[in-house]
């Protein structure tokens, strides 16, 4: 029933909250069923509790961007031109070793091989070839209206050339768009819906 309510990405994927809210859950429902004394609304009430307030922060999240990074974490460039980035590498506790062992997964053996790298939040390593990339590698620039400043870093642009580049196709403000990616020198662009805009 809980997992019912969090939506069907949840099924695939759980952030670490969602594991911590299910253990609580478990937990207070272990409670409730050893304990006599306590009645059935007092042994539900703290489970319908949890569920409400993880219901809330999942729409939070989904609204807000800064929100939802803060909460499940966001992609992180470990492989960036070919050269390990050491320091996200130290942010996120990933060495050597599990890099070369996601590599092998993939059947790289040389890391040279690789052009990009990005430690996804499910903590799986999307890896791109260097033969590979200009064809398949691309990043959103904007998602939910956000610029995605680290993602113009990568492509070599800059956030004025962005802005500049949607005016010339008629969109004056980012807030109005979903998803926008650039590849092969052209956008792709998704509106949001006009309930999400109004909202």
């Amino acid at each position: 029933m809980f997992f019912r309510f969090m939506g069907k990405k949840e099924l695939g994927e759980l952030s670490l909250l969602d594991i911590i809210v299910s253990l609580m859950i478990a937990e207070l429902a272990v409670i409730a069923i050893e304990d006599p004394n306590v009645s059935m609304a007092r042994g539900l009430a703290p489970i319908f509790l949890l569920i409400f307030i993880q219901v809330t922060l999942t729409f939070i999240s989904l609204k807000n961007q800064k929100f939802r990074d803060m909460i499940e974490g966001r992609p992180i460039m470990i492989i960036e031109n070919g050269k390990m980035n050491q320091m996200n590498m130290r942010k996120q506790r990933y060495n050597i070793d599990d890099v070369l062992f996601q590599l092998r997964e993939k059947g790289i053996s040389d890391i040279r091989e690789v052009d990009y790298a990005m430690l996804e939040r499910s903590g799986n390593l999307s890896i791109f070839k260097k033969d590979e990339t200009t064809s398949l590698f691309t990043l959103p620039l904007i998602q939910d209206g956000e610029i995605q400043d680290e993602h113009l870093l990568i492509i070599k642009k800059t956030k004025e050339w962005l802005l500049s580049e949607l005016s010339k196709m008629g969109y004056q403000c980012t807030k109005n768009i979903f998803y926008c990616s650039y590849m092969k020198g052209q956008f792709f662009i998704e509106e949001r819906d006009q309930k999400q805009t109004k909202a």
